[in-house]
């Protein structure tokens, strides 16, 4: 029998906000991991959509660090 998909019942975006408040600042590519573990079939196109909505509603903040990564953290 073919496994099936199932839907999150939380959007990618409320996940993200959680597992910063539970981890506090991250690089983009670990947080990436972490919502890759959730989400399979998220795209890293997709997650950087996801930054973008995230901070230009003021709900994160991305700061450029050595060699293209980005620390992202959760703005209080």
């Amino acid at each position: 029998m073919p496994q099936m998909k199932t839907w999150k019942t939380r959007p990618a975006y409320f996940f993200l906000l959680e597992v910063l408040q539970k981890k506090g600042d991250m690089t983009d590519d670990d947080l990436f991991e972490q919502l890759k573990d959730e989400y399979e079939d998220l795209g890293f196109k997709d997650f950087n959509e996801l930054l973008l909505t995230l901070e230009v509603s003021a709900k994160i903040r991305t700061s450029s660090m050595a060699r293209g990564k980005r620390r992202i953290e959760l703005v209080q």
